[in-house]
């Protein structure tokens, strides 16, 4: 089971309906005017900001050492994919009218340090099903206190609010159901043989595709919420993957010529959650069991296991009701929870 967040914010009024859509952050002028793909040139760059061509060359390298892939030549800077802005209000546009209805804030900042960070800031104060998503995150989290890696504007990170009428002690089994809702919604978006590593990875052949974190707060037997935090890789670009110590996969491999805009990807996973969350709030993990084993990527692999207890090595064999996993050994059954554990498929 996630480990449970404290909530220590401040007591504020709830957001209004009628301000459902924050208004995007601002993005940096000089990444505006390259955001189409199109060359320009120093010096026109410069004379259009009102800034020094020195001005421009240092926005320019913090953007690349941030991962974004700007090249340079005779002809000036230029993105060498175009830039796919998020935008709320066009994501808004894309939901169904019940989706609409139901959803709190919808918000997207330029540059934040963690969407997480943010909900849980502001959990007293926001409304359910509040999603705030990120352009860029200086400080985006992943479990066990690793880092989540993200260019500006490529990928999508953003976090959901979500409330509960029981405690949290009945929301065992969460992340896994949120994987499973974010893996429907991307193979609706035409990307095919996505997997779940439990307890909270998305995976394609074993390579990393996206992951979930969940922090929990409010009572032990009732009210409480969950922040869920979700990464999913859309365009990884290559100086990015050689500095992760992992394979990793993006949509932009498995959807082709059809990858969807970010927005499109937005609204999809949006509409996925707010129907598999109130399926989860009413009826608990029970309701995912069956798709969990049509999706399991370590069903029936011999996996290494290092938790509190130690380390130990079995194969995996699914996971329980609650959404344990499940690995038999040569002394029999063992159950691990979600906790501080880390799983690897030999």
């Amino acid at each position: 089971m996630p480990k449970p967040h404290v909530d220590t914010s401040r007591k504020t009024v709830p957001a209004s309906q009628e301000r459902a859509v924050q208004p995007a952050a601002e993005m940096p002028a000089v990444l505006d005017l390259l955001g189409s793909g199109a060359c320009h040139a120093g010096p026109e760059l410069a004379r259009r900001l009102g800034i020094s061509r020195a001005a421009i060359w240092k926005q320019i390298e913090a953007l690349r050492a941030a991962g974004l892939d700007i090249e340079s030549g005779s002809d000036g800077y230029r993105l060498t994919q175009p830039l796919d802005r998020l935008d709320p209000e066009a994501i808004l546009m894309r939901l169904p009218g019940a989706v609409r209805r139901r959803l709190g804030v919808l918000e997207n900042h330029w540059r934040i340090d963690s969407t997480s960070s943010e909900c849980l800031r502001r959990v007293a104060a926001l409304p359910d099903r509040s999603f705030v998503f990120a352009d860029w995150q200086d400080a985006g989290r992943g479990r066990r206190g690793r880092q989540w890696i993200s260019p500006p504007a490529t990928n999508l990170q953003f976090s959901c609010l979500k409330r509960f009428s029981g405690g949290y002690a009945a929301l065992s089994g969460l992340s896994l159901a949120v994987g499973l809702a974010v893996a429907s919604a991307l193979e609706a978006c035409g990307a095919d043989g996505i997997g779940l590593k439990w307890p909270n990875d998305l995976v394609h052949r074993d390579a990393k595709l996206g992951g979930v974190l969940i922090e929990l707060g409010g009572e032990f037997m009732g009210p409480s919420h969950a922040v869920i935090g979700i990464g999913i890789n859309v365009r990884v670009p290559a100086a990015v993957r050689r500095a992760l110590d992992r394979p990793c996969a993006d949509l932009a491999e498995l959807c082709g010529d059809a990858l969807p805009s970010r927005n499109a990807l937005a609204a999809a996973l949006i509409t996925g959650l707010v129907a598999s969350l109130d399926t989860f709030d009413a009826a608990g993990f029970a309701a995912f069991a069956g798709t969990w084993r049509e999706r399991d990527a370590l069903a029936g692999r011999v996996i290494h296991v290092d938790d509190a207890r130690g380390a130990f090595e079995g194969k995996a064999a699914g996971v329980d009701a609650r959404g344990a996993l499940q690995v038999r050994c040569t002394d029999g059954l063992r159950s691990v929870d979600s906790a501080e554990v880390s799983v690897r498929a030999k």
